[in-house]
């Protein structure tokens, strides 16, 4: 089938410059869930019709297969459909989408699609105990005849409770010839989509409807207040297939989800953490409260204890990340790791069982296995303009409050004494100290206050 999707609305409820379509839901823009539903249906093509915000919509698109057609001025949906007749094929149907109805199914689509068939027009209906707003179905004998707009309908049609969604499916070279003879005699001066299905009753082509499974599938976004519900919507229906699938969610009401989240067994999370990009969480890892993970795969065994950020990163397992711990993009630890409280790693890899329990800085390092940081220690990594590796053998044990400047190796098993300062490499199996010698001045005395000149 054909689709198109449209989305050139202004958004003026937002209170916002940026196209209502691009705002986010669950870190993605509303009209790339809906296009990423659509996909999901094989369709022949796909065009997005745009207009507010001028080319921010096919910029921001650029690198997919998606055609685009400019609706400007903007009057109305009839017409906004309209603009996209030269992308669409007469041998197939053509189904029409809302870039800001971001959480229908593929599942409610393709049971649109087959009650339109070929030859039919379907429109996706539901059911709303208070309707206003949305056009009316109208029927007679059971069959639609029309649809009528709220500021066009009377008072009986008022009162009728199946409502149009405005998804739709129909057969594409009538519809072509149903846009061509819209009118824009309403109350809005605007060239309405739903006025085709009055000429499809008198075509004699007969006009179906299916249904979602839940209302909140067909809800568009309209305002920030629209949008914050649906964000809730959504997150629930993520955190409740997770518990379908094992997960442990301490409150299933405080998870956010923003891209993929795979969990295995057994698997526990905490309060107000935040999922981005795709995050793999192997058998029985724990997350502690209050975290941010951003594209990372974290191996069997391993807990994340609360208030920690986690990005690029990989976790090796049964290791021991935080609490108030930062791993920056190009961590890579193998099992059994511990970084403790206030340690922050970058674009580093370390080795089995080794560790650095608080107040350190890890960049740009390669470290072995069995290694000890002591707290306060840091690699110099960055000379203002290049930045520098250091290499950090097995079984290393660094003292407290020690910098490391790059390039530099430590040998395996060497002992770095607390404070040191290493700008030569340090030799296996030694113990190195760079500190001034420690003195005591026996007469010194502190100073003391002096009167204050003041009257």
């Amino acid at each position: 089938m054909n689709i198109v999707i449209l989305a050139a609305g202004m958004g003026k409820r937002m209170q916002s410059a940026l196209p209502k379509v691009l705002h986010r839901l669950a870190g993605k823009p509303l009209l790339c869930h809906v296009i990423d539903t659509a996909r999901t249906l094989a369709p022949a093509g796909m065009c997005i019709v745009y207009g507010h915000g001028g080319d921010a919509v096919p910029a921001l698109l650029k690198d997919q297969a998606l055609a685009f057609a400019r609706q400007a001025p903007q009057l109305g949906t009839g017409h906004a459909v309209a603009q996209a007749e030269p992308y669409l094929h007469d041998g197939m149907p053509t189904m029409v989408l809302y870039g800001d109805v971001p959480l229908t199914r593929g599942a409610s689509l393709e049971r649109l699609a087959a009650a339109a068939g070929a030859d039919r027009l379907a429109i996706l209906t539901v059911e709303m105990p208070d309707p206003t707003g949305y056009g009316r179905i109208v029927r007679q004998a059971g069959r639609i005849v029309r649809i009528v707009e709220q500021k066009d309908a009377s008072a009986a049609e008022l009162a009728i409770t199946e409502v149009n969604t405005g998804i739709m499916v129909a057969p594409t070279a009538h519809l072509k010839r149903w846009l061509a003879a819209l009118s824009n005699d309403n109350a809005q001066g605007e060239y309405y989509l739903t006025d085709i299905v009055a000429q499809a009753v008198a075509d004699g082509v007969e006009v179906v409807s299916a249904q979602p499974d839940a209302i909140w599938e067909t809800l568009g976004v309209n305002s920030k207040v629209q949008l914050a519900q649906l964000e809730r919507i959504h997150q629930r229906e993520l955190a409740d297939r997770l518990l379908e699938l094992g997960v442990t969610l301490a409150d299933p009401a405080r998870i956010d989800i923003r891209g993929s989240l795979t969990c295995g067994r057994d698997v526990t999370i905490d309060v107000g953490c935040v999922f981005e990009g795709d995050v793999v969480l192997a058998d029985n890892v724990t997350v502690g409260a209050n975290c941010v993970i951003r594209n990372a795969k974290v191996a069997a065994g391993a807990a994340i204890k609360p208030f920690c950020h986690i990005e690029d990163a990989v976790i090796g397992a049964a290791a021991q990340i935080g609490p108030y711990a930062r791993l920056r993009p190009g961590t890579e630890l193998a099992s059994d790791v511990h970084i403790g409280n206030f340690v922050e790693v970058k674009n580093s890899t370390i080795g089995v069982g080794s560790k650095a329990n608080h107040l350190a800085y890890v960049g740009d390092t390669t470290m072995g296995a069995r290694v000890n940081i002591g707290a306060g220690t840091i690699t110099c990594n960055y000379d203002g303009v290049n930045k520098f590796r250091t290499v950090i053998e097995d079984d290393v044990f660094i003292g407290s409050d020690s910098q490391l400047v790059a390039p530099v190796t430590v040998g395996a098993g060497a002992t770095l004494a607390a404070g040191t300062t290493l700008t030569r490499d340090a030799p296996a199996g030694k113990l190195t100290v760079s500190r001034t010698r420690q003195i005591t001045l026996d007469n010194w005395q502190r100073p003391v206050r002096q009167p204050s000149s003041k009257n």
